[in-house]
């Protein structure tokens, strides 16, 4: 099953908000903080210029939000050094995908923002 529409734009505003509200205004030319959907999901990414070549931007991933259609609930995966996902242990899946974007943010482990 696709993921719904309505979660579509629930999940596109809430990271938005998140993605604005994340970066303070002096540092947005710097690192904005972009997602993009890929079937059920949902990717955040940080963009900065490349160091020596501003003209240039890098793409990191950042936090993977993965809609299970069965449960109707998402799941946090995060990325390691390889751009490889995992499962993000320290939550479990919920339907509450503001959440999910609470653990990105506040980052207990580090995992996320480093």
């Amino acid at each position: 099953m696709a993921l719904p529409e309505i979660l579509i734009a629930k999940a596109s505003k809430a990271l938005e908000k998140f993605c604005h509200d994340r970066i303070p205004p002096h540092a947005r030319d710097q690192v904005k903080l972009e997602f993009e959907f890929r079937g059920n999901t949902v990717t955040l990414i940080e963009v900065r210029p490349v160091w020596n070549d501003p003209s240039r931007l890098t793409h990191s991933p950042v936090a993977q939000f993965r809609f299970d259609a069965d449960s109707m609930k998402w799941n946090l995966y995060c990325c390691d050094r390889n751009s490889k996902w995992h499962f993000y242990t320290q939550t479990e899946a919920t339907a509450d995908f503001d959440l999910l974007i609470k653990e990105v943010d506040s980052d207990p482990t580090r995992i996320f923002w480093g």
